[in-house]
């Protein structure tokens, strides 16, 4: 078992420590803002300049979030000691194969990993091995993981952060968004370094090395079966003919926006979807007085939107007041359905709570909160460290994880 009591004398090492040194403004890459590679043959060159260089993939990615339908990658950063920094626009390339057989082969450091491996996934790459720089953070105790703290907290470098939102399906990039991109993939593998430094002092670098790879093996997010339940302020609709309107028009919302490639709240933000059904607007002029349909978009397709209520209205495929979808309800509601199961997680809670305290790691990163519910819930039939470890390893807790829960969870179970 990795050896606790170093954690205490890692805090300092974590960057934790009260005053920090004025840090040095990062500006421009070493190298100078990369060519954004936009053709075959300059990706050709790319791969050959990055196969010759040494050590792991540091990567990136772009998406236009909140400008384009979906969350495809927009533009790959790339870097590699040796080899320097290359992006590449895999919009306009048509063939990426040579570039994936590639990075396909080698291991990668990412920040937030799991925020870029579904676009990357969606070109069919995926690395060998991972290391994520944010979740490295956590683990190590770090009360920010933005990848700016961490950079100056560890490096002592200030990097600019003002170009995160943009639409950078924008062409071309301006010069100052690629400065800002090749400059995300710059600091990866000091980073790396530096964080690793601390792991290891506190005696969390397998956690970590379990952490990663289960990390890279995570399936992609799936959408819901009922995806239209997800539209902010529908939790304040009553009946279930609002409901069925609120859906018809998200489905509408949500052809058009595939259709169009626009992100679906440029088209109709979900603020004015809610306002339709409350105020239940019966033609297209009573419809341009919402707020919320006064954009160029909702005005266009204000027949539209009136024709998704429309139908709303005159269904008789109702939806249920609540989800289907089979799950545990809600830990507010525990106490009423299920009082044995609410005392195990206030007891579970406590535990996590100690021993996060003791490791310097957030409950969070202990144990998954879903894992956390489903084992109070249903718990083995007969309570020990060995069951409880098991019943962890089915629902995909990590071995460091089992290690360091089952025997305090065990006997706050026993004892409850």
């Amino acid at each position: 078992m990795p050896n606790s009591d170093s954690t205490a004398s890692a805090s300092s090492a974590a960057g934790l420590e009260p005053n920090q040194p004025a840090l040095t403004p990062l500006t421009h890459p070493r190298d100078g803002i990369p060519e954004v590679i936009n053709t075959q043959a300059a990706l050709s060159r790319a791969v050959r300049e990055l196969s010759a260089g040494t050590g792991d993939l540091a990567v990136d990615t772009e998406r236009a979030s909140g400008f384009r339908y979906g969350q495809r990658a927009f533009l790959l950063q790339i870097r590699r000691e040796g080899a320097g920094t290359w992006l590449i626009d895999p919009e306009v390339l048509d063939d990426l194969g040579e570039l994936r057989s590639f990075v396909n082969q080698q291991p990668w450091i990412l920040h937030a990993a799991t925020q870029d491996l579904p676009c990357l996934h969606e070109l069919g790459m995926s690395p060998t091995a991972l290391f994520d720089t944010e979740l490295a953070g956590r683990l190590a105790g770090f009360p920010r993981v933005s990848l700016g703290t961490m950079v100056g907290e560890l490096l002592g470098l200030q990097l600019a952060k003002e170009h995160s939102a943009v639409d950078w399906s924008t062409r071309p990039l301006p010069e100052s968004w690629l400065n800002y991109a090749a400059l995300d993939v710059e600091v990866l593998e000091e980073l790396r370094q530096e964080i690793t430094k601390v792991l290891e002092e506190q005696g969390k670098m397998d956690f970590a090395l379990q952490e990663f790879e289960y990390e890279r093996n995570l399936p992609d997010p799936q959408p819901s079966e009922e995806p239209w339940r997800k539209l902010s302020g529908i939790h304040k609709l009553k009946g279930r003919r609002n409901l069925a309107i609120a859906r018809e028009l998200w489905l509408s919302r949500e052809a058009l926006a595939r259709t169009q490639d626009v992100a679906p709240g440029r088209l109709l933000p979900d603020r004015a979807i809610m306002a339709a059904i409350e105020q239940r607007a019966a033609s297209v002029p009573a419809l341009l007085q919402i707020p919320g349909f006064h954009t160029r978009n909702a005005k266009r397709d204000a027949p539209r939107w009136m024709d998704a209520i429309q139908r709303g209205r005159n269904t008789r495929d109702l939806p249920e007041l609540r989800s289907s979808k089979a799950g545990l309800p809600h830990p507010r509601s525990w106490a009423e359905k299920n009082p044995a199961a609410a005392v195990r997680l206030d007891a579970a809670k406590a535990v996590l709570g100690e021993v996060g305290e003791h490791w310097n790691i957030p409950a969070e990163n202990l144990l998954t909160p879903k894992y956390l519910r489903e084992l109070c819930w249903n718990p083995p039939a007969l309570i020990s460290v060995e069951t409880v470890a098991e019943k962890l390893d089915s629902m995909g807790a990590r071995p460091w994880q089992q290690e360091l829960l089952s025997a305090g969870l065990a006997q706050a179970f026993a004892s409850n």
